[in-house]
């Protein structure tokens, strides 16, 4: 990953990480909490794609999963965004633009029914079975809630930041030199069609006067 991508990630993850202990842990909502952490992870891997998805997510399910009040085994919420981040990434437009609302919408309800299932599977794995006595429908039908109702004011907001730091003057002056812009193609192209045009009437000049210089040299010779 290039040195604005990890330094974005990084300073995006831990705000969230702050907002969702700090705040959105304290709300006391009925069934799950709002993962701000997660939306964060989604919006991050649909401009990053899906190497950048997974790796984002797993430091940021390692430094959930290490910071206080954490209760359960580490490596665990690591695990789940790692394989979320990778899906969600696959998910990245080609162009890099999004058309409409509704395919991040799908990826954020997919994410917060995945990231519950895995969780409550790798809890169910190392013996931690809260999933079961706080009830896994509600769960499931909270945390999608939740999370599509935040994510509208989250994820594009993600996706734009990224997107600018992708395109920064920087990045853009070392790329100019490997790979031309769409409209210098343009430009050049429409130049390249006047300096053919400019080559071809000097090479009728340059035949023409050979010529010329031809006749003279045997007129020179006949006298």
């Amino acid at each position: 990953m290039r040195v604005n991508r990890i330094l974005l990630s990084v300073a995006l993850v831990v705000v969230a990480l702050v907002i969702q202990v700090s705040v959105l842990a304290r709300l006391h909502l009925p069934g799950a909490v709002p993962d701000l952490l997660l939306l964060t992870v989604l919006g991050l891997a649909l401009v990053y794609g899906h190497v950048g998805g997974a790796l984002v997510g797993f430091g940021a399910g390692l430094l959930a999963d290490l910071a206080p009040p954490a209760d359960h085994a580490a490596g665990r919420y690591a695990l789940v965004l790692c394989v979320i981040g990778y899906l969600a990434g696959l998910a990245k437009p080609d162009n890099g633009r999004l058309r409409s609302a509704t395919g991040p919408m799908v990826v954020v309800v997919g994410a917060a029914i995945g990231t519950t299932l895995l969780y409550a599977g790798v809890g169910a794995l190392v013996g931690d079975t809260a999933a079961r006595h706080v009830g896994l429908p509600s769960l499931l039908f909270t945390a999608s809630l939740y999370d599509l109702l935040l994510a509208p004011f989250v994820v594009p907001g993600i996706m734009a930041l990224a997107r600018r730091a992708e395109n920064d003057p920087l990045a853009d002056t070392n790329s100019a030199a490997k790979s031309p812009d769409i409209s210098s193609g343009w430009l050049s192209s429409g130049t390249g069609l006047r300096l053919g045009g400019q080559r071809n009437a000097l090479r009728v000049k340059t035949a023409r006067a050979r010529m010329a210089r031809a006749g003279r040299i045997k007129g020179v010779k006949r006298l």
